[in-house]
């Protein structure tokens, strides 16, 4: 299972789309605020790549996901838009106020 994946490694990186489309052409997002479905690895991931972007996961500091890198032709304003859950911007080393 899942917490076979990610039991005793050192880095845990998770890469999906960025939002669920539904046939009618909706879109729902998945970063979400709080996790709707049961957890069996908690507090594992580092990075988590989008076919938007790149958020890296501060996994000890308890200060949530940062936008790290956008996808060619997407803008931080796209993200906020399809991304329920908070986040931090930090592009290029840059820092900017929380999503």
């Amino acid at each position: 299972g899942a917490m076979d994946l990610v039991a005793g490694v050192k880095r845990v990186v998770v890469v999906m789309e960025h939002v669920a489309k539904a046939k009618d052409g909706s879109e729902d997002p998945k970063l979400l605020k709080e996790c709707n479905l049961p957890l069996t690895g908690t507090g594992v991931v580092d990075l988590v790549i989008t076919d938007l972007g790149v958020f890296s996961i501060d996994k000890k500091g308890g200060s949530g996901m940062t936008l790290i890198e956008l996808a060619d032709g997407v803008t931080v304003d796209e993200i906020r838009a399809k991304t329920q859950a908070d986040f931090k911007v930090a592009l290029n080393g840059g820092q900017s106020n929380a999503a």
